[in-house]
């Protein structure tokens, strides 16, 4: 029996100019730039030191937040990592301007779908990151988030709603 769809994760990673596509299919098996990859990670006590093993292969990896970023120490070397989440990194490449800059934003949807939540109200303030519409696509449920602090300005859809690609669901005012 293969990985239930509904539980994929999907991740871009960035280390330097690199890019890795990241999706965890189930506790044991990850796609990396399509290559399927078996892992088993956990932590080493209470600390950032963290039991790595890719494909049978042991590593020890000691990984900590820095600002928006990760460093990670990894066999003498150490790495930054930007981590993003596949649908933030969607709409960002699909819509690249609405990221950075601070004016008003409006939420796409990067695939079509059901509207499946709206956890936010009209003259709601939001904060970065917190989920504005969860979206169901390919039975998969994806959480829309807020770029930055903002206020909802206006909300087009509703639960249960099917949607476009590229249809406007709401739209925000950075506060």
């Amino acid at each position: 029996m293969g990985p239930s769809r509904s539980k994929m994760t999907g991740y871009v990673v960035r280390i330097g100019n690199q890019e890795y596509h990241i999706e965890i299919l189930d506790d044991r098996h990850v796609r990396i730039n399509g290559e399927i990859i078996e892992v088993d990670l956990a932590a080493l006590s209470d600390s950032p030191l963290l039991s790595l093993i890719v494909n049978g292969k042991s590593y020890e990896v000691l990984a900590s937040p820095q600002g928006e970023e990760w460093e990670i120490h990894l066999k003498g070397r150490t790495y930054l990592a930007q981590v993003e989440d596949k649908t933030a990194y969607t709409l960002r490449k699909a819509n690249p301007t609405n990221s950075t800059e601070r004016s008003e934003y409006v939420l796409q949807a990067p695939m079509p779908g059901l509207i499946v939540a709206i956890p936010v109200n009209k003259d709601q303030t939001v904060e970065a990151n917190d989920v504005l519409i969860v979206l169901e696509s390919m039975k998969m449920q994806n959480e829309l988030r807020a770029p930055h602090a903002s206020q909802v300005v206006e909300i087009y859809v509703k639960p249960g709603e099917r949607v476009l690609q590229k249809q406007n669901l709401l739209r925000l005012r950075p506060i």
